[in-house]
């Protein structure tokens, strides 16, 4: 867990860094431009430097351990920093779209796009080698935060590629208007972005359950142990980059509770070297018990064959 959180932490700081880098150029490039479609580039990298800045404190805070008032730990913390970043994407969405309408009916043109060519050519230079670490890092621990802050950046590539086009074709091909097109469109497409993005961040905060796929492999894992004679009521949820579980078992009525203490550890343990880093609570009960206040009594496993999920495994 320390590995993944040092480079959780170097990726945010590496986001910060490349947006201060492109803050400053873009400014530049906006103010001698006067380009719609560069002062869009730049509020996005505005946008990132304060998201990239949040999404650091979020994988701060998700990184500490779990204390007396977060008994469940404090993985929560990268979803909020993604919905914050959300937040931030979908204002200047809107404001540079209302900017670009009211440049269309002004008729305003920019100026100087060798500058604004180069600005963006730097700044994709900058953002692909981002880009790369970033992904080395998600690879490695999965972290939402820097997920999230990874949308933005794959999305400052066609940004200022739009920039580009926009800049080349008011300036040097003469069709007037062309920068603020490439404004509203890099507005929609910023729009498109936060969407997307909330979504992981708004199923963490909910509690969603695991994608089908991954509750059929748990289970097919909890399948092979042959004391067991049924399981149901499982709940599944993540939590930044940890996996919760809780569920009951059915076992044998008369073994002793040792017994069936030992048999819940071995279900542990096997189901840890299959999800590394995941929380398990198991609940057994007697073969043949109902609870009539449990809404989820179905018995889970009466579909598997041990033998074939065993196959399964190993193949």
């Amino acid at each position: 867990m320390t590995d993944a959180n040092a480079l959780n932490r170097s990726a945010a700081i590496a986001s910060i860094a490349v947006a201060l880098l492109l803050v400053g150029l873009k400014a530049w490039a906006a103010l001698s431009t006067g380009s719609t479609a560069m002062l869009g580039s730049l509020a996005d990298t505005v946008l990132d430097l304060v998201a990239s800045i949040a999404t650091l404190a979020g994988v701060w805070v998700a990184a500490q351990p779990d204390d007396q008032n977060h008994r469940f730990g404090h993985g929560k913390a990268e979803a909020l920093a993604a919905m914050f970043q959300v937040v931030l994407i979908s204002i200047s969405a809107l404001s540079l779209a209302l900017r670009a309408v009211q440049q269309w009916f002004a008729g305003a043109r920019p100026e100087g796009a060798e500058g604004g060519i180069i600005v963006s050519g730097i700044a994709m230079a900058a953002t692909i080698l981002l880009l790369l670490w970033q992904r080395y890092v998600i690879r490695r621990t999965g972290s939402l935060a820097i997920s999230t802050d990874n949308v933005h950046y794959k999305s400052d590539l066609f940004l200022n590629l739009a920039v580009i086009a926009a800049l080349a074709l008011d300036q040097y091909a003469g069709i007037r208007g062309a920068d603020s097109v490439f404004g509203l469109a890099i507005a929609l497409w910023l729009g498109w972005g936060a969407w997307g993005a909330s979504q992981e961040a708004i199923e963490q905060l909910m509690d969603h359950e695991w994608p089908a796929e991954k509750r059929d492999r748990f289970l097919e894992v909890v399948a092979r142990h042959p004391e067991l004679r049924g399981l149901h009521d499982l709940r599944t949820r993540t939590s930044g980059n940890r996996d919760f579980v809780q569920f009951h078992v059915a076992v044998d009525p008369q073994m002793t509770v040792r017994a069936a203490h030992d048999v819940m550890d071995d279900i542990e343990m096997k189901l840890m070297a299959e999800f590394p880093g995941i929380e398990i609570l198991i609940h057994p009960d007697p073969e043949g018990h109902v609870d009539p206040t449990d809404l989820s009594s179905k018995d889970l496993l009466a579909g598997i064959d041990p033998d074939k999920a065993g196959e399964t495994a190993n193949s």
